[in-house]
């Protein structure tokens, strides 16, 4: 697996204004080593001990965002150093990533995600509840964090109208919402699926396999 080339043939595939999150779990430091010298700066990990132990030995100036579930007792792990969690999917979360921010003097920035998906097996705040929270603006509530978009994953499967309309189901939503809330991230699309989220306004898509070939 070329990972250079990968990351190369992804910038040539998107415009300057999606970000690009290679999605590095479970993968060695070599491989992340490599994307890196590729020009890639964004790494996402689903496991907060992991990218911990990652952050410590690569370079600094890479951005760490979590993108797995995030369990409270974890948060404090991660406060000092992530740069985006794109798993707030809970008040309860968004409280605690407030009160470790505050400990660590910064503010974090978050994505909220949503539950689009007909999954079950599919994290995200229910729609309604996503709704509420976004009409009542309650990510003010908590000044360590900022809400900086939405995050949804579609369900897994080869209905491409379907997955579509999961899509597009959370970009209405982002639109309704992205002023009041000061929104600029609609996250949608991973190695199966980016080209439908980016025909659905993504602009921050996360890809694995396609980058660092097929997990084991």
């Amino acid at each position: 697996m070329d990972i250079a080339a990968n990351i190369k043939k992804f910038r040539s595939e998107i415009s300057d204004d999606v970000i690009l999150v290679a999605i590095s779990k479970t993968k060695p430091n070599e491989d992340l080593q490599e994307a890196y010298d590729a020009g890639q700066r964004i790494f996402g990990e689903n496991r907060i001990q992991e990218m911990s132990d990652k952050s410590e030995t690569l370079p600094k100036d890479i951005e760490w965002h979590m993108v797995g579930h995030v369990q409270t007792n974890k948060v404090k792990d991660m406060a000092p150093y992530v740069s985006l969690v794109h798993s707030a999917d809970r008040p309860k979360l968004f409280k605690e990533i407030n009160k470790e921010a505050e400990k660590n003097d910064r503010t974090i920035k978050v994505l909220l995600q949503v539950k689009i998906a007909e999954e079950d097996s599919k994290y995200g705040m229910p729609f309604e509840k996503a709704e509420a929270f976004l009409k009542n603006e309650k990510a003010k509530d908590y000044p360590h964090v900022k809400l900086m978009g939405l995050m949804g994953m579609a369900t897994f499967t080869d209905d491409e109208e379907q997955v579509t309309k999961e899509f597009k189901t959370l970009k209405e939503l982002y639109e309704r919402f992205k002023e009041s809330n000061d929104l600029t991230i609609l996250s949608t699309g991973m190695s199966g699926d980016y080209k439908l989220g980016l025909a659905q306004g993504s602009n921050m898509i996360r890809i694995g396999s396609s980058i660092f070939g097929k997990r084991g």
